[in-house]
């Protein structure tokens, strides 16, 4: 084998070792490092936000070892290299036999993921000691993936370059650990013009490989395979939240029945009056008969049978509220006072109804100002111990959405909430306390079941816990932080191509290609004078339209035309 060949052999595997190493070493030191490795997993710790102290450690100390290896590498330097070598071998070999085995508790004989791992490092070792006895390259000319110019190399170049950060930290590393004599942008820019380059070359080889005669139209399967592609897609894209969302909700969506309803009311800012809960013994789902009925009950109302035909039978539940209080009403002589003279001074009260549905409900207050109507005066002592009407109180539709927020659903109410009437009710208490007292509630009018409230509520279904982080953006927030984004993503390849026209529609970039090579060679010989007159002529090249149409002109295509 000769000297080249070898460099360039240790070179390339110079490049791709420590990517290698780094990512065997995160999916493997995750589990050795436990103590039961077997149900240990990656995604759901980490989705947990969970890592390991341990794995953490090695994780940083693992990238510090792919930082240094690239320093000697870059630096070409055969004894630091050796000693590296070294301080790993017996790190490791302490950390595998001792460390480990004491952490987990388990030795290393009965550990085979750490085997595999310590499989992996010999070889890297073993690649190592090669090169320490053969030697670094003696010139690092670009990237390894532009040696060659076709597709695969181009597919590959590409990836490497949107990996985030990766291009950005192999460049700052490779100015701080070589010689030269160009400022930290100017070496970036000289980067970005041989990647450009590199490109449009792997671009202009395609054409000669796959020539285009003059005057004939484009074959339709090109056509309609590659734009078919491109329309069909940029319209999933369009109605992807409309769609998503949809189909989430009646394909898969998943039923959201609440399990528990509490309904509380209050008097100003007194004690409630009357508070109440009921569990899933007493929330019976919606029968088909039963959601016939409501149709029919809503027939003539638009507004409303728009509302209704959005949920089905399965989707609605009734929540048979009791009218009694499930506590007694605990006031003080001196509130109960209070409460008696605003009732008697004013005519109307501001009074509050909370109700809340399910674990993943939100409390929903409704504040409303109202009439509270005797049905006969009376001294003021014996005042609350007659029934009184509170008009428009009881909301009996309620929608409950998959926010945060649950409301009343205003589509179904023709006129307004529901009237109750709010009565007193007291006993003597069994253990001779005194008087126990309670409201009770009945809907006002009511032909049967009055001590009954019931309360229908629609359920929107919720999406699967598997997709429930793009369903909760919901339609607006899919559209603002998917399409959007996608969006003008895709707007950068249709948008501003005349802008670029003067550096990528390039007949022949080989002079270029050139030059940049010889930058790379002048630096590594240590010319760094020339270096800098290169770069120079570069960027005048870049400056100078006419330069540049002469530089890249295919003087040997035009001499093929012509013959």
């Amino acid at each position: 084998m000769s000297v080249s060949q070898f460099s360039f052999k240790c070179w390339v595997r110079c490049e791709h070792e420590s990517c290698f190493k780094q990512t065997v070493y995160f999916l493997v030191c995750f589990y050795f490092l436990q103590k039961h490795s077997t149900a240990a997993d990656i995604a759901s710790t980490l989705s947990e936000d969970q890592v390991p102290e341990a794995f953490l450690v090695m994780l940083l100390i693992q990238f510090s070892t792919m930082i240094i290896d690239r320093a000697l590498y870059l630096r070409k330097a055969v004894l630091g290299k050796l000693i590296f070598q070294v301080i790993l071998v017996f790190g490791i070999h302490l950390w595998m036999f001792f460390i480990l085995p004491a952490v987990t508790e388990r030795m290393f004989n009965q550990n085979f993921v750490a085997q595999l791992w310590y499989f992996v490092k010999c070889i890297y070792f073993g690649l190592s000691a090669y090169q320490i006895r053969s030697g670094y390259p003696t010139r690092i000319l670009g990237n390894f993936l532009t040696k060659k110019y076709n597709h695969l190399n181009l597919f590959l170049f590409q990836g490497f370059r949107l990996v985030p950060f990766l291009v950005e930290l192999r460049a700052v590393m490779d100015w701080v650990w070589t010689d030269t004599t160009l400022s930290l942008s100017n070496w970036m820019c000289v980067e970005d013009i041989y990647a450009n380059i590199f490109i449009i070359k792997c671009s202009r080889e395609t054409e000669k490989k796959y020539p285009q005669p003059k005057g004939q139209k484009k074959k339709k399967i090109v056509k309609y395979g590659m734009g078919g592609l491109i329309i069909f897609f940029l319209i999933c894209i369009i109605w992807f939240p409309l769609l998503f969302i949809s189909l989430v909700r009646s394909v898969v969506g998943v039923v959201n029945h609440p399990i528990d309803v509490t309904m509380t009311v209050k008097l100003g800012g007194y004690e409630p009056l009357f508070t109440m809960s009921v569990q899933q013994q007493s929330i019976r789902p919606f029968t088909p008969q039963e959601y016939e009925q409501l149709t029919k009950q809503f027939a003539d109302n638009a507004k409303a049978m728009q509302f209704i035909t959005l949920y089905s039978s399965e989707d609605i539940v009734t929540a048979m509220i009791e009218g009694s209080s499930g506590s007694v009403w605990r006031i003080s002589p001196p509130s109960r006072q209070e409460v008696i003279k605003e009732l008697l001074e004013s005519p109307c009260l501001k009074h509050h109804f909370w109700w809340s549905a399910g674990i993943h409900r939100t409390i929903v207050t409704f504040v409303t100002l109202c009439s509270v109507l005797l049905f006969q005066p009376c001294p003021s002592h014996v005042l609350l111990f007659y029934f009184s009407l509170v008009p428009h109180m009881f909301p009996n539709y309620i929608r409950a959405p998959n926010g945060a927020e649950a409301k009343p659903a205003s589509q179904l109410y023709k006129e307004d909430y529901l009237n109750i009437t709010l009565s007193l009710t007291s006993d003597r208490s069994l253990n001779g306390s005194g008087y126990q007292e309670w409201w009770d509630i009945s809907i006002a009018g009511c032909s049967s079941s009055c001590h009954v409230l019931p309360m229908i509520i629609f359920s929107d279904k919720v999406s699967p816990p598997s997709l429930g982080f793009l369903a909760g953006y919901g339609i607006m927030g899919l559209y603002v932080s998917v399409v959007l984004v996608i969006g003008k993503f895709v707007r950068g390849f249709f948008s501003e191509i005349s802008h670029s026209i003067m550096f990528e529609e390039l007949p022949c970039v080989d002079r270029i290609l050139k030059l940049c090579t010889d930058i790379f060679l002048v630096r590594e010989t240590g010319e760094l004078e020339l270096e800098e007159e290169l770069y120079s002529k570069l960027i005048f090249l870049y400056r100078s339209p006419e330069t540049m149409i002469k530089w890249t002109r295919d003087v040997h295509g035009h001499a093929r035309a012509r013959h």
